[in-house]
């Protein structure tokens, strides 16, 4: 019966994976999760990516029935890849997403032929990486979450998300012919298709070794990132998810795609719609800079949320923005300084919820639906009186996200690519 059907999301992110099996209803039946390093010290080798995700997904699968899952999404750290034969092993470790392109040359190529609007800019590109692997003479260069996937199905696939900042044009949905002028033989680029399209079914060896259905499907990933967007359950145009962090990440479902390189703004196409966003240097390190963690928690409940200081803040933790304000001079602006300090905290958060309603407006006027409401993640998110300053700021409803986890926002996206 499809309302006894499960789906299983594996997540790989940059110290360990994460496995969840939920129901047609998001309910969760299982949940794993498993360090790379009880597999060894190398984070870059993609046998441990393995061994971590084989733990997680085998633990999410203790006292689940098996014979119910139907479907299985893989996201990954994105940017990170490594180059294969024609068996698909490894020639090499992996280069990780922040791995910066250490070949002058190849970024300049790069620079020269790319659009000013793709991902595939900066010294942490994929394409860059992939035009260093080519130098291993591969069969093929794949994105982390491609390789988890080929372990389980076999077949060499992408997913536009991965894709991105390896040159991918989610517009025309096709690899452009700009990328051969950098240098790259583009064959070696493996065939992409949309995040939760099925990709096949898993291989019988992956059936017998985790003992699922034969007919099984493998769905085309995601990126961590988009998964996590996914698992706070935000899914209508105008949705918005913040995540404040050390830093505070925006982004907003949209029905067009929006690319604004200025301010780091690149959409990634996702279940029919789009997810632009971008990301500013304000947030949890800009506090940090005043005040301790422990010291923000004693002084909350001295806050009144439903009042203004009157305060015009910008707090950054150094100087230099790219958004909303894209200027890399940009000071912050903590002053004037009240003499209560449970008076400046509350300025401070007052001036990050600021820069974040700032960002929602930038997103609308370059495009992006009107923001209807907004589901929080990360650290910042934890204090009721923070949230309810930003939420008189944003002027929309703040929604309790579904989930924190991407690997749950992986296994909706398998959800979703089989129809439940």
């Amino acid at each position: 019966m499809p309302d006894r059907d499960l789906f299983v999301g594996i997540d790989l992110g940059t110290s360990g994976a994460r496995a969840i099996v939920i129901d047609g209803d998001g309910r969760v039946h299982g949940t794993a999760k498993a360090a790379m390093s009880d597999f060894g010290s190398n984070h870059r080798a993609p046998a441990i990516w393995w061994q971590a995700a084989e733990a997680a997904l085998g633990g999410a699968l203790e006292g689940v029935e098996r014979a119910r899952v139907r479907a299985v999404a893989v996201d990954g750290t994105s940017g990170t890849m490594v180059p294969v034969d024609p068996r698909g092993v490894p020639l090499s470790d992996g280069l990780m997403y922040n791995d910066a392109c250490p070949d002058n040359a190849v970024l300049e190529a790069i620079a020269r032929h790319a659009p000013a609007s793709s991902a595939a800019h900066g010294p942490t590109s994929g394409l860059a990486r992939a035009i260093l692997f080519q130098r291993l003479r591969p069969a093929a260069i794949l994105h982390q979450a491609d390789w988890i996937a080929f372990n389980l199905s076999g077949r060499f696939v992408s997913d536009a998300n991965n894709a991105l900042k390896t040159g991918y044009d989610p517009v025309s949905a096709e690899w452009p012919r700009w990328i051969a002028e950098t240098g790259l033989d583009i064959s070696l680029l493996p065939p992409v298709s949309e995040p939760g399209m099925p990709a096949g079914p898993i291989t019988a060896d992956a059936a017998a070794a985790f003992g699922l259905p034969s007919d099984t499907l493998l769905m085309a990933g995601t990126t961590d990132g988009c998964a996590s967007f996914l698992a706070t359950g935000a899914s209508e145009a105008g949705d918005g998810v913040s995540a404040l962090g050390t830093t505070l990440t925006i982004k907003i479902l949209s029905d067009k795609p929006i690319f604004a390189p200025e301010y780091g703004i690149y959409s990634h196409r996702i279940l029919g719609k789009w997810l632009a966003g971008g990301a500013s240097n304000s947030g949890g390190a800009a506090l940090l800079a005043h005040f301790t963690a422990e010291e923000m928690t004693a002084l909350t409940p001295e806050i009144d949320p439903e009042t203004d200081t009157g305060l015009d803040y910008y707090p950054l933790p150094k100087p230099g923005e790219r958004f909303p304000v894209a200027d890399p001079l940009l000071a912050p602006r903590t002053d004037p300084r009240p003499e209560s300090r449970a008076e400046f905290l509350k300025a401070l958060f007052e001036g990050v919820a600021g820069v974040e309603a700032l960002a929602f407006r930038r997103l609308a006027e370059l495009g992006a639906p009107p923001l209807r409401s907004v589901r929080s993640v990360g650290g910042g998110a934890q204090n009721p009186v923070w949230t309810r300053i930003r939420e008189r700021r944003l002027g929309v409803r703040m929604e309790a996200p579904q989930s924190s986890e991407a690997a749950f926002g992986a296994a909706l996206l398998a959800k979703a690519g089989a129809g439940a």
